[in-house]
């Protein structure tokens, strides 16, 4: 199977990267290196999953159309072809003070996402959400039963 994973840096991404690649799977890693996180971190990241076998990593940012086309380029389409997209703008206080850049980030990159796996006829597709969907949500213990309003 050939997968591209966006936020292949961040520590899901990184650690959904390495669980592929140790079961035979081609990934094309896909990552902003936004400064969001440490970005020596995810260099360190970046570097151990170069170092594997079947992995091709790439630099983009969701709202760049190039990128974002090449790393569909590398993909390909049809049978056998997954997105694992799991890149997005975090942090709940975040979103707050930022909503312009998290809408941009997770919502018109997401929606790329989709169109471009539906216009490449990609034959899968998960999706992870960010935590900002729950807002200012006062439950100490957020669940996927949470209001999100």
């Amino acid at each position: 199977m050939k997968v591209l994973v966006t936020g292949a840096a961040g520590f899901i991404g990184f650690h959904t990267c390495k669980a592929l690649l140790d079961r035979g799977d081609e990934v094309i890693g896909f990552d902003a290196f936004t400064q969001y996180y440490d970005p020596q971190l995810k260099e360190r990241r970046h570097a151990q999953l170069e170092n594997r076998k079947g992995y091709r990593g790439l630099r983009g940012d969701l709202l760049d159309e190039r990128a974002l086309d090449a790393a569909f380029d590398a993909l390909g389409s049809g049978p056998g072809t997954r997105v694992c997209h799991l890149a997005a703008q975090a942090g709940v206080r975040h979103s707050i003070l930022h909503p312009e850049e998290f809408m941009q980030d997770n919502i018109v990159g997401t929606n790329r996402i989709f169109e471009l796996c539906k216009v490449r006829e990609v034959e899968g597709v998960v999706y992870a959400s960010s935590s900002s969907v729950y807002g200012d949500n006062a439950d100490a213990i957020l669940s996927e039963a949470s209001n999100t309003d």
